[in-house]
């Protein structure tokens, strides 16, 4: 990724919905190129799509929470299976594989502390495989909308 990739990266971040028009004029280069370098992008996996994001509490999800999640046996189809069923409960907004103490991390949401403390009763602690799991209530949320290229770390001799 040269200087230009970067850029059309922070701007679409920062704005998604701009034309390429739009985009090329705040680059200073042709729309022809503009729409190539996206395409290009998109192609090689580095876009990987375009979304709104929505507001929690307008969906009656004003609770979020981050539940640790120890399971047992430790195997890879128990971690597969369990994955992918609680991904697709209604609650959950994202699940993370771990390394260390914990093996998920489960970031979900529900409509108010009562709803999420009958999801962790009904249905996680009814899981076979689950042998504990903690809960961490989240107050507030800071999120970067706009990332960009690390640099890289020069080897050390």
């Amino acid at each position: 990724m040269d200087e230009l990739d970067s850029e059309i990266i922070r701007l679409l971040q920062t704005d998604a919905r701009q034309s390429n028009r739009e985009l090329a004029r705040q680059l200073g280069v042709a729309p022809s190129t503009c729409l190539e370098r996206v395409r290009a992008l998109t192609r090689r996996g580095v876009i990987r799509g375009y979304h709104a994001e929505i507001e929690l509490g307008a969906l009656n999800r004003g609770v979020q929470a981050m539940v640790s999640v120890q399971v047992r046996p430790l195997s890879r189809s128990v971690i597969t299976t369990f994955k992918d069923s609680v991904s697709r409960l209604p609650e959950v907004l994202s699940v993370f594989v771990l390394a260390g103490g914990d093996d998920f991390l489960l970031h979900v949401t529900a409509q108010d502390l009562d709803h999420l403390h009958a999801f962790l009763l009904d249905r996680l602690s009814q899981r076979k495989e689950i042998v504990g799991f903690r809960t961490s209530v989240i107050f507030q949320r800071v999120h970067n909308t706009v990332l960009s290229r690390l640099p890289d770390v020069a080897a050390e001799g």
